[in-house]
């Protein structure tokens, strides 16, 4: 039986950023022991005649052939940009914290 600790989720969650209310973090707690509980029944299975699978169907090329086709020009893909510098899209800067870029 698995058994993750309250603080275990807490931990979790805190490495993968997510800010969670009590009530997520006591539904994940149940929802993840659960899962951990039926990874345990699955370990308890005869694989040994089962040779190993990478894919269980058949792979197929889903994509479309890589066709050139007509675009939008520079001025019409701007066109309803906030603000716009010569050919580009302004937007606000994330890393550097400041004017001018990083």
């Amino acid at each position: 039986m698995a058994n993750l600790s309250r603080a275990d989720v807490e931990h979790v969650a805190h490495l993968a950023r997510l800010g969670l209310t009590e009530e997520e973090l006591a539904r994940l707690e149940g929802q993840l022991n659960h899962i951990l509980d039926q990874y345990t029944i699955l370990t308890t299975l005869d694989t040994e005649h089962i040779p190993p699978t990478a894919q269980t169907i058949e792979l197929a090329n889903i994509l479309r052939e890589d066709v050139v086709q007509p675009s939008l020009t520079a001025d019409e893909a701007l066109a309803n940009a906030p603000e716009r510098s010569g050919g580009h899209f302004v937007v606000p800067a994330i890393l550097g914290g400041g004017e001018g870029g990083a």
